[in-house]
């Protein structure tokens, strides 16, 4: 059995980048999909601490937050960088992904059609932060932070390859950030997820808006 089980629904959402993390890290995992038919029935929101998916399992071990969980693979897989300060810069990284994670869903779940066109030319803003942090690390050569892979890498790549859906020219003005998310892409293993069925045929959402 694989020590690590994904609960949540059919869609990328909050775990893809979890889903991104562990493929690239050769782990295995199993996924317990829940539709939403199941999850009206009330009886596994009621069990779930917040009342919300994702749910994760390693082991006897049982978290929620999808940050949490990014967080806990990072220490376990040594994925959270070399010392205080790289994982201090790491949280800075990750809570910044976050901030823009929260507006995308806003705007997909609440607002896309009357705001996307908004949305995509405030974007630029909303990017450059993540350019300027590539840039203070190795000329942007490498990783958003230190010289080995993070989680917040996987989730800052999550949160861009989803942004190129929706705006597929956004990175165009950020030539640090369309390099790093291609060198990343690149990565054998990750390559393989993205490109897998899997990855390919599962919604970026819950709603059908992208």
């Amino acid at each position: 059995m694989p020590p690590y089980t994904i609960i949540y629904f059919p869609v990328r959402g909050r775990c893809e980048a979890m889903r991104m993390l562990l493929a690239d890290q050769g782990q295995s995992w199993k996924e317990e999909v829940v539709t939403m038919e199941t999850w009206m029935k009330g009886s596994l929101k009621a069990s779930c601490l917040y009342g919300q998916l994702p749910k994760f399992q390693d082991g006897d071990l049982t978290l929620y937050q999808s940050n949490a969980i990014l967080r806990h693979l990072g220490r376990s897989l040594g994925l959270y960088g070399k010392d205080h300060q790289e994982a201090a810069l790491l949280d800075v990284v990750n809570d910044g992904v976050e901030d823009l994670r929260c507006k995308y869903a806003l705007l997909i779940y609440t607002n896309y059609e009357a705001g996307k066109e908004e949305y995509v030319k405030a974007l630029p803003g909303y990017l450059k932060p993540f350019e300027t942090l590539l840039s203070q690390n190795e000329g942007g050569q490498a990783f958003i932070v230190g010289n080995q892979i993070s989680f917040a890498d996987y989730n800052l790549l999550d949160l861009l390859l989803i942004h190129q859906v929706l705006a597929p020219n956004c990175l165009d003005s950020f030539p640090l950030l369309s390099a790093y998310v291609a060198r990343l892409s690149a990565r054998p293993k990750l390559k393989a997820f993205l490109s897998s069925p899997e990855h390919v045929n599962r919604p970026i959402n819950g709603n059908g808006k992208q």
